[in-house]
């Protein structure tokens, strides 16, 4: 069995807990800091051609055809895109979706999407430079990439091998609780690529899970993206919205420290 086959099966295990926990609201990192700026960033999809990267159970698949985008939704995690067709059948918002591999879209033709989103995903995907190539290869020139990932400079926890990234810090009489709502942030580990066991277990899942992913430096990001011949032109820090530090007290540390990061990246004339 690949390395990839390894991963789609985590999250084909993961998928109905993940489908209740982003389509009940529980995922509020989403809905309260990160698809607000994600979205910004997008811009205007009225009448273009998106392709979804990543696209999970379809969640952002569907905002993004809300706003009158004619998208792609594709994900290597054949439960996940299960999830997804469901949904399409009863609201029908003419979306497509693939089970792919990110680095090899044989599905589709050269310079054929307006617009490529890759929210949240692109950390998982082992194969990042070739899921990057793909992505410039399938984009229209002057086409629009979009990924948002975790932050490189602030993951927290520990790799497969035991290195700790970094850590939260707590004061006396700070709340340690599953959410994590610490007082700052150690950072001890972050050159180098390492993989990762991401542990869900979060009381708002309906079950826990784990997954698998990569820390890379923004170095490794921004060097994927030259190669391909992508140039950034935008990159955003988002915080949480004020809204969402009043419902959602364990937000407040991310409106001091980063929590994720937004790319913005155009495909050269060549």
């Amino acid at each position: 069995m690949s390395a990839e086959d390894v991963f789609s099966r985590e999250w084909d295990k993961a998928s109905l807990s993940w489908a209740d926990f982003v389509r009940t609201g529980k995922d509020y990192y989403r809905g309260e800091m990160n698809n607000p700026a994600a979205f910004k960033a997008i811009g205007n999809v009225r009448n273009k051609h998106v392709l979804d990267l990543s696209c999970g159970e379809g969640y952002n698949t569907r905002m993004l055809a809300r706003r009158g985008a004619k998208v792609v939704g594709v994900d290597f995690s054949k439960r996940m895109t299960d999830l997804a067709k469901q949904v399409e059948k009863t609201e029908k918002l003419g979306i497509s979706y693939y089970v792919s591999d990110a680095a090899d879209l044989k599905e589709f033709e050269s310079e054929c999407f307006d617009v490529v989103t890759c929210l949240m995903a692109l950390m998982d995907i082992e194969r990042y430079e070739e899921a990057i190539s793909e992505v410039a290869r399938v984009l229209k020139k002057n086409g629009k990439f979009v990924f948002s990932i975790t932050h490189p400079c602030f993951e927290w926890g520990e790799t497969a091998d035991g290195e700790t990234l970094a850590e939260w810090k707590y004061e006396e009489g700070c709340d340690e609780t599953v959410e994590k709502n610490g007082s700052r942030l150690e950072v001890k580990n972050y050159f180098g690529m390492a993989k990762c066991e991401v542990s869900w277990n979060m009381k708002r899942l309906v079950k826990p899970f784990k997954t698998t992913s990569f820390h890379r430096t923004l170095t490794d990001y921004f060097e994927a993206l030259h190669k391909s011949r992508l140039l950034v032109a935008r990159l955003v820090e988002p915080k949480p919205t004020s809204q969402g530090v009043s419902k959602h007290p364990s937000l407040e540390k991310h409106t001091r420290i980063p929590h994720s990061i937004i790319i913005e990246a155009i495909k050269k004339q060549q």
